[in-house]
């Protein structure tokens, strides 16, 4: 195998390699040439090239989510790293563990007007768990007598272990994002063969927290007592809760649970959509006294994100006495009435929780359970006469997707409107919610699909999905990757909004119309193109989009651009009846 020449190089590559970091997503560039050399060449990397850093962040970032362990990101110097901060933010705040490793120029070039010189130390210190920055070594010749500066490159090769070590530690331990800048001299291209690389190893240790019976008893204690008991899961890998605890959060009467499509939780008797619930009691003339009497005693969440802003507005407003969230990581006071954070994992907390709690008689569940029902009727009343629009297309859509498939949406109002919508138990849902932002939904579905057993499909609107169109420009999109477009020629989602939505400032400003189409993407990237233009024509697109093709393919479905926001609104109103 060939390997750089640099000792710092091929001590990254080794160290990636025995901690298991097999995917190395790397931007060609000429500084990183010491690391893509070492990456490239050994035979247990899987290396990628993607030239755009925002996208290969997110392909790494989808990746990382589907194996369910870190990958690598190689870049040169300069203003390339910064392009990896959305992926980056997004990551740190969704528990996804990537490493970036970021080459550099010694720190004598910094700030003396080189090209391609940015302070990188530390550059991500307030979205990372971890920075290490490195010490530059020079390539020492073997005849050379300078015992002083051997003993400063042996110094230097063991900070420089050291540090990596303990920044991919940190990666897998804490599921995070973690930065390792290294600076390189010139030469950057010169290589050895098949040198013995032993850096120095620490390993990582997973630290499990377990509470007692004993820790636990005045809690459950409290638990027995209530009468009301509201549980919330955010975003949540599949299958991450044993389901005989679901089973049992369910068959309490004093208990109902509420999840959203990113929970990947499944049990008949939950609330799946939090919206259908909360909107309608918000248009009601009894809204107060709704509201109380949804209003929980104890509120208990896990999981990660929540995208319902009316759950939030209505916990903010109708405060629980208590609200305890388990996460062995960390606890967001969403609700601003948290005061009880469970350090361990949500299988582990209620194993021994569960013995010391019972079922407590209430009219709770059963009532919110019959106010679901009817929603359920009125849901299925109201879509069968609205007229074409984004709603009416996602439930077109919703009916369609195969079982067993991998879904991702793109944020904001695919999401929003797949929360409308019971979807198959079968699979699985992801949407990059940790920052909620649309820069890169097709670059993380892109690399979800290069790393998934089963078919991956984007559901996305149509300005994430031209904001992120570089995603496509790769040469590793499986086949039967498919991806569905709602365009309504704008950002629609800000037509829900209040204000003169028919203004030329917000139409320019806020909405962003435009008359932009995805063929010419396609044709660009090779991908199969279908557009659908109605109800008829996406049931017609949607019979054979999924069957076996030689590439991608793309479906865009053109939606009213001022009629879908009425729709939505009048919803809640036909729901509150």
């Amino acid at each position: 195998m060939k390997y750089s020449k640099i000792p710092v190089a091929r001590s990254v590559v080794a160290l990636c390699v025995a901690k298991d970091i097999k995917h190395v997503v790397i931007s060609p560039g000429s500084r990183n040439a010491p690391l893509t050399i070492g990456f490239t060449h050994h035979d247990e990397i899987t290396p990628y090239s993607i030239v755009d850093e925002r996208c290969a962040a997110f392909f790494a970032l989808g990746m990382a989510q589907e194996l369910k362990k870190p990958v690598a990101l190689v870049c040169t110097s300069g203003s390339a790293l910064l392009n990896y901060y959305p992926a980056i933010a997004e990551a740190y705040y969704s528990d996804i563990p990537l490493v970036i490793i970021s080459s550099d120029r010694p720190v004598e070039r910094i700030d003396i007007g080189d090209g391609q010189t940015i302070r990188q130390k530390n550059v991500f210190e307030n979205h990372i768990v971890y920075s290490a920055n490195l010490y530059s070594e020079l390539v020492l010749e073997n005849e050379t007598q300078d015992l002083k500066l051997q003993q400063k490159q042996f110094e230097a090769q063991k900070h420089n272990e050291r540090e990596v070590n303990l920044a991919l530690n940190k990666a897998i331990e804490e599921k995070g994002p973690v930065h390792i800048n290294v600076p390189f001299y010139e030469p950057l291209y010169d290589t050895v063969e098949n040198i013995e690389v032993n850096p120095l190893q620490i390993f990582p240790e997973i630290k499990e927290r377990h509470y007692s019976r004993n820790q636990l008893q005045n809690y459950a204690e409290v638990w027995n007592a209530a009468k009301r008991k509201m549980v919330i899961v955010g975003v949540a890998q599949p299958n991450a809760v044993n389901q005989k605890f679901l089973d049992d959060l369910a068959e309490d009467p004093s208990v109902i649970v509420l999840t959203e499509t990113t929970s990947n939780l499944h049990q008949k008797e939950f609330f799946t959509r939090i919206d259908t619930l909360i909107g309608p009691i918000e248009k009601d003339e009894n809204k107060k006294d709704l509201f109380n009497k949804l209003q929980p005693d104890i509120l208990l969440t896990f999981g990660g994100m929540i995208v319902s802003k009316k759950i939030k507005s209505f916990l903010r407003n109708y405060s629980p006495k208590h609200h305890w969230h388990i996460d062995s990581k960390k606890a967001y006071n969403t609700f601003f009435c948290l005061n009880k954070h469970f350090e361990t994992d949500v299988n582990s907390f209620f194993s021994e929780f569960f013995l010391l709690t019972e079922r407590t008689e209430s009219d709770y569940g059963s009532f919110w359970k019959e106010i679901k029902k009817r929603r359920q009727k009125r849901h299925e009343e109201y879509m069968a006469e609205i007229p074409y629009s984004d709603l009416k297309a996602m439930q077109e859509i919703y009916k369609l997707i195969p079982e067993n498939s991998v879904l991702h949406f793109g944020n904001s109002s695919t999401i929003r409107y797949a929360q409308l919508f019971q979807w198959h138990k079968s699979l699985k849902m992801y949407c990059n919610r940790g920052t909620s932002g649309i820069d890169g939904s097709v670059s993380t579905a892109v690399g979800a699909s290069v790393s998934s057993k089963d078919p991956v499909t984007l559901i996305t609107g149509d300005l994430s999905f031209f904001y992120d169109s570089n995603a496509l420009w790769n040469n590793y999109i499986p086949s039967n990757f498919r991806i569905i477009i709602l365009n309504n020629n704008g950002g629609g989602i800000f037509r829900i909004l209040p204000g003169n939505k028919d203004s030329e400032n917000f139409e320019k400003y806020f909405e962003t119309i435009h008359d932009l189409k995805a063929k010419p993407i396609c044709d660009l990237y090779n991908l199969e193109y279908q557009k659908a233009n109605s109800e008829e024509d996406i049931q017609d697109a949607m019979r054979d989009f999924f069957s076996e093709s030689g590439k991608p393919k793309l479906l865009e479905i053109f939606t009213p651009r001022k009629l879908n926001d009425q729709v939505l609104l009048e919803y809640f109103n036909f729901m509150k009846s």
